[in-house]
């Protein structure tokens, strides 16, 4: 089961590694995990998991290899009536709890399956207290209520937190990075968003540390200070957002980007504009998409150079005359006299580097409401989903050179 449990982890999408398991291996020799499934847990967290982003996946991988250890379902309506009576329930001071705990061996479950199947062929009345049967209190393997620390808890309630339990609440579900994201999360995959040029004609005005001990050391221990020239974010980003109609459901998640690109300092250049479904002749400068407060797409693209990144934020599901029709966009009284698709495969050609983010997760592309018109503009745009390992493998695209 030790070794099983090395790939159940990597199963559950937990990148361990075999120099990390040797040094859980070395941990449970110096018995670090006190003898205990709770240690056992935590020690196994502790040195297999590189980052909390994978608590909720080495939870799941937990739960599945040690899910055993629960109360059984087969058992006879006279033992439940013998743990029904609480009240000679056996308190351990902290002297025997140690004892406990230094004399229990390492768990294995078959020979715990086994044993407590042999208890309930033996035992023949209700049984409080004590090291061996069915029962309530003491430290019995089995039964509730009692201070065994890796038993087979029968009835009852959880009060010692055993580690199955605490695995099978999945407390760290937020932790996950294929999880929609959240402001910070948004800010920390678009850091990488970054190209820094030594390009800067104006005075040196930032401390240079190497320059300035080697400088002072020549001087005799002198302080002497020396500054080079800062080095300037080069990356300017043009954002295009679908809004209204299936986006609805995504105004929370494209909001908290919005924000996220906002509060960016590290960008030399952002630029926002607004679409509805997919982009024809014009682009809009606010989210009400009225032509009043528009600029032609054209326009746009003779204004940005093709260095600028762009990311297209939207579900790409529509209907296949919006994206392929001349006239097709679904609005009234608005027309288009080029496809959708073209104006996409122009936003391609122009920018050197470009991205689509989509809402819908990436397991319902090619089911879902729209999955032929994602489909198409797959063939155009690298798609990712927006979660924040989709983000990320999004702006690792945009930064490749090319």
């Amino acid at each position: 089961m030790f070794v099983d449990f090395f790939y159940l982890l990597r199963a559950y999408g937990v990148p361990v590694t075999v120099t990390e398991w040797l040094m859980f291996s070395h941990a449970l020799a110096r018995d670090l995990a006190g003898s205990s499934l709770t240690g056992f847990y935590d020690v196994g967290r502790a040195c297999l998991v590189k980052s909390e982003a994978y608590f909720d996946h080495y939870d799941q991988a937990f739960q599945h290899a040690f899910q055993g250890i629960e109360t059984p379902q087969e058992i006879a309506d006279e033992v439940w009536e013998w743990l029904a009576d609480p009240t000679a329930l056996m308190h351990l001071g902290e002297v025997e709890r140690r004892t406990l705990l230094e004399t229990i061996g390492e768990i294995d479950l078959e020979e715990l399956r086994r044993s407590f199947e042999e208890r309930l062929r033996e035992q023949t009345e209700a049984h409080h207290g004590g090291d061996r049967w069915v029962g309530t209190g003491g430290t019995s393997a089995f039964g509730h209520s009692g201070r065994h620390p890796g038993g087979i808890r029968v009835g009852g309630r959880s009060a010692h937190r055993s580690a199955v339990k605490v695995a099978g609440e999945r407390r760290y579900r937020g932790y996950r990075t294929d999880a929609q994201v959240d402001v910070r999360q948004f800010e920390l995959a678009l850091r990488r968003l970054r190209r820094l040029s030594a390009k800067n004609e104006e005075r040196p005005d930032e401390l240079d540390l190497e320059a300035t001990v080697r400088s002072t050391a020549d001087h005799g221990g002198l302080l002497s200070l020396e500054y080079h020239k800062s080095r300037k974010n080069t990356v300017k980003l043009l954002v295009l957002m679908d809004v209204g109609g299936s986006m609805d459901p995504f105004v929370s998640i494209c909001s908290r980007l919005f924000t996220a690109l906002n509060r960016a300092t590290h960008l030399k250049d952002l630029r926002f504009h607004y679409f509805h479904n997919c982009v024809y002749d014009h682009l809009f400068n606010d989210t009400s998409c009225s032509t009043r407060n528009a600029v032609h797409t054209t326009q746009l693209l003779n204004e940005l150079a093709g260095d600028y990144k762009l990311i297209l934020v939207g579900d790409a599901a529509m209907a296949p005359s919006e994206l392929k029709a001349r006239h097709g966009i679904i609005w009234w009284g608005q027309t288009n006299e080029e496809p959708g698709m073209e104006w996409l495969r122009r936003l391609r050609a122009h920018f050197s580097h470009s991205v689509w983010l989509n809402t819908i997760a990436e397991a319902e592309w090619h089911w879902t409401y729209g999955h032929h018109t994602i489909a198409e503009i797959r063939r155009i745009f690298p798609m990712f989903e927006l979660t924040v390992d989709g983000l990320t493998a999004a702006v690792s695209s945009l930064m490749v050179r090319r």
